[in-house]
């Protein structure tokens, strides 16, 4: 068991990087990575690996500096786990390859159209939300300090930046469209009360790609 947490400790570690290194540049230097184009995705590739191989020839330390977890930390952790992992395949229910891959940001003759529906009813960002969680889980669950680490410096570097940048440019996109959906919506916890609300306001939409990113 001890084992199975590690190794699953030792992805996500591995796994994180890409997350910051692909939205960062994708919406903070959004007209430079269009003008790479495709070839974006071999560059953060590449960069990606070379940190995961990092990290991974680093793996004895970064697996030994852990705390103790005590059992009822453990059954939490493996619960927010798992709630992260419905959300995450909730949300893929919703969105398409291409938002997934950030097609429309990348490519100015992507079309796109805002995801309203499923877990987007009731956050804005359920895919950052569901990753969060998970991540959450399994270092309550493992005690291993670098997934602690990953856990604060993704809240941090989401909240503080990526979804600020990611709802501008949705802003600039979509304009009162979007601005009503912030207004109904909440970014991460849902207002149960004022839900049949939100509801009423968003008219679900089936076509294009979905260009809600998070």
């Amino acid at each position: 068991m001890l084992a199975a947490v590690d190794t699953i400790a030792l992805l996500v570690t591995m796994l994180w990087p890409i997350i910051p290194l692909w939205w960062l540049p994708v919406h903070g230097a959004n007209k430079v990575v269009k003008r790479i184009g495709i070839f974006i995705y071999p560059i953060i590739g590449m960069l990606w690996i070379f940190i995961a191989y990092t990290i991974y020839v680093n793996r004895t330390f970064l697996l030994g500096c852990r705390i103790d977890s005590f059992i009822l930390m453990k059954i939490g952790g493996i619960l927010c786990a798992c709630v992260g992992i419905l959300i995450q395949l909730w949300t893929l229910k919703v969105l398409n390859l291409g938002t997934i891959t950030g097609v429309p940001e990348i490519f100015s003759d992507a079309k796109a159209t805002l995801a309203l529906r499923g877990p987007f009813l009731h956050v804005r960002h359920p895919t950052y939300v569901s990753h969060t969680l998970f991540f959450l889980g399994i270092f309550l669950s493992s005690g291993i300090l670098a997934t602690g680490l990953i856990v604060l410096i993704d809240f941090l570097i989401i909240s503080l930046i990526i979804i600020p940048l990611e709802e501008r440019e949705l802003l600039r996109r979509f304009g009162d469209e979007y601005r009503s959906y912030m207004a109904s919506v909440p970014r991460y916890i849902p207002r149960l009360i004022k839900q049949i609300q939100a509801r009423e306001k968003i008219k679900p939409t089936n076509t294009g790609n979905t260009s809600k990113l998070a």
